[in-house]
């Protein structure tokens, strides 16, 4: 799910800036339908603070085991909620699946995560975000490729991956140690057409909520926003050893996107075939490919 869930876009060719999650049935923070929940978006020059990775503090990249953003091959997670389009409530869903490949990016070998997105019971888009963790613990998202679909019917696709496009930073997606009143940081920069713009905050910490998977305590809720939609915000919250448990909004979100965790597995070798199939078949249609070498197994 969008590098997981930051799913907002200006056009189906121009991709999207924040995220949206939030929405707590048991929650002390905010609401997962209310259309006012405060907002406190940072009005700044996103290139002035980017963040600069540094491949020789990433030792074991691809053993993602930060407490609140696990990365286990064969750990997917299942989402249900909705979206708003056209003034119309539509179904939604989301399976996020970590993958058993390895694609090596500007130095580093990342965790390739593959996204499925539903909507209204049709694939809506399909997407491989790349993830490492540095020696801190901190997660790092290093680009993502994703494809649309109308019905179905492939309409297009954008990738960018740092190293690869002139401008492009990879950012934080998880902090080690998230932690109340610490300053907003970027999640990754893509500039235009990609427009990646993203930045996150530690917003709150020992959150509690109940979805369909289960009830969860001392949850982590991370806000997070785009420089083309500075007054959006969209709400995540995690759950140790788990990930994201929950998605809402904030502000003017136009998608008013609602989602809940409803199932974890963990899948089998033939569920895993299947997944990197997948995952393969983009690689195979991206053309930014050309200059880096394909994403392989583990072994």
């Amino acid at each position: 799910m969008r590098a997981l869930l930051n799913r907002r876009q200006a056009s189906l060719l121009t991709w999207w800036g924040a995220s949206a999650l939030a929405g707590a049935r048991g929650s002390t923070a905010l609401a997962a339908d209310a259309p006012n929940a405060p907002v406190m978006p940072i009005m700044h020059d996103d290139a002035r603070d980017l963040m600069e990775i540094d491949p020789k503090k990433f030792s074991r990249p691809t053993v993602v085991d930060n407490r609140w953003m696990p990365l286990t091959p064969g750990k997917q997670l299942v989402y249900e909620g909705h979206t708003i389009e056209d003034r119309k409530r539509l179904p939604h869903r989301v399976e996020y699946t970590v993958t058993d490949l390895v694609k090596v990016i500007n130095g580093i070998p990342t965790v390739v995560v593959y996204d499925l997105d539903i909507s209204n019971g049709h694939m809506e888009e399909q997407e491989l975000t790349f993830f490492a963790q540095d020696d801190d613990g901190n997660v790092w998202h290093l680009g993502q490729m994703r494809e649309a679909y109308d019905e179905e019917d492939y309409v297009g696709a954008q990738t960018w991956i740092v190293g690869h496009l002139e401008g492009a930073k990879a950012g934080v997606m998880m902090p080690a140690n998230p932690r109340e009143s610490t300053p907003s940081y970027s999640e990754g920069f893509a500039p235009l057409p990609f427009n990646w713009t993203d930045r996150g905050r530690v917003r709150k910490t020992g959150e509690k909520t109940t979805v369909r998977a289960g009830s969860y305590d001392n949850l982590v809720l991370i806000e997070e926003w785009s420089s083309t939609e500075p007054a959006a915000s969209q709400f995540k919250y995690y759950a140790q050893g788990i990930g994201t448990v929950r998605v809402g909004w904030g502000g003017q979100d136009l998608t008013k996107e609602v989602l809940e965790l409803v199932k974890v597995t963990q899948l089998g070798p033939d569920e895993m075939a299947k997944v990197r199939a997948a995952a393969q078949k983009m690689e195979e249609r991206a053309y930014i490919y050309a200059s880096t070498k394909p994403a392989e197994r583990r072994g």
